[in-house]
This record gives C-alpha cells, sequence and structure tokens, in this order.
C-alpha cells in the first residue's frame, strides 16, 4: 500500500521529502555551525592604519598633484590666449600654435595618468600590508571564538555574527 501511494506521487515531491528526512537526521548529529562576518571596506577606512597610509600617501603625492594642478592651469591659459588670438594669426602661426597646444595637452593628460597609475599603485600596496596584517587577526579570533567560517562582505548579516569591530579594536593597536 505505501509502495502504491508513493508511486503515484510526483517524483520531485518524493525526492524533496527524502532530502529533508536525511538532512533533519544529519543536522540532528552534527553540532551547528559559528559563523562570523568581517566588512573589509571598514577596515580599509575606518582603522587606525588605514587612516595613517593614507595621510602618508597624500603627503608624498601632494606635490605632484600640484604640479598637475599647475599644468592643467597653464594649458586653460594657453589654450584660452589662443582662441583670443587664434582670428589675428596667419594659418601658418595658427597651425603651429595649436600643434603646440595639442602637445602640450598630451603632455597633460600623460602626466594625470601617470599619476593615477602611481597613486593608486601606492594605496594598492597599503591596502595589501592592512589586509595582510587584518587576514593575520581574522585568524586570531576565528580560533578563540571557535569560528567554523569567517565571510567577507554579506548583502546581509546579524550584528552578533560581525566581528569587525573586534578587528578594528587589534588593528588599532
Amino acid at each position: 500500500m505505501l509502495k502504491k501511494s508513493i508511486a503515484s506521487l510526483p517524483r520531485s515531491l518524493v525526492f524533496a521529502a527524502l532530502c529533508a528526512c536525511s538532512l533533519a537526521q544529519a543536522q540532528t548529529a552534527v553540532a551547528p555551525s559559528r559563523i562570523g562576518v568581517v566588512f573589509t571596506e571598514r577596515l580599509m577606512t575606518e582603522s587606525k592604519m588605514a587612516k595613517a597610509a593614507d595621510a602618508k600617501i597624500q603627503a608624498e603625492f601632494s606635490k605632484r598633484q600640484k604640479a598637475n594642478e599647475e599644468m592643467v592651469g597653464k594649458l586653460k591659459a594657453a589654450s584660452e590666449k589662443f582662441d583670443a588670438d587664434a582670428p589675428r594669426m596667419s594659418d601658418l602661426e595658427r597651425t603651429k600654435r595649436s600643434r603646440e597646444l595639442f602637445d602640450m595637452e598630451k603632455d597633460v593628460q600623460r602626466m594625470q595618468r601617470e599619476f593615477q597609475e602611481d597613486l593608486l599603485q601606492r594605496k594598492n600596496e597599503e591596502r595589501a600590508a592592512i589586509a595582510q596584517r587584518a587576514y593575520k587577526l581574522i585568524e586570531q579570533i576565528a580560533e578563540q571564538e571557535h569560528l567554523d567560517v569567517v565571510l567577507q562582505e554579506t548583502a546581509w548579516s546579524s550584528p552578533r555574527v560581525d566581528i569587525t569591530d573586534k578587528i578594528l579594536k587589534l588593528l588599532d593597536k
């Protein structure tokens, strides 16, 4: 009779019921898992290490940034002067000055691109150092609190599994 009633049910329903039974048995045999969550972006922005690294990078790149801004100002002034003088120039002089402006603009763009690339590289180096230190601290906290898994960047998590503040405190020591 049981075989006949099971045979009349859709296969997917029978499969789901079997899975649920085996899952229920497995859960009673295994202790619940302990989970921790770390929001690494907070570590990279709120820690004293990160703030010190940002200040260090700012000081390191401030002269280059100022030089870039000066070059942009010179280009703008030269471009405005060219626009004002262009109607009174000969074709040969206008072509020569427009070529000079074009070369100057390429130099400014190159300088800005190199600046951005160097700045990004330095930021990545500093973030890597912070991440390396944070990773060691995450392992330490996970072992101390007997966590089975530590997740990074969840869409949502309960505040009771968030260990970011603990990591921040240890990073700031």
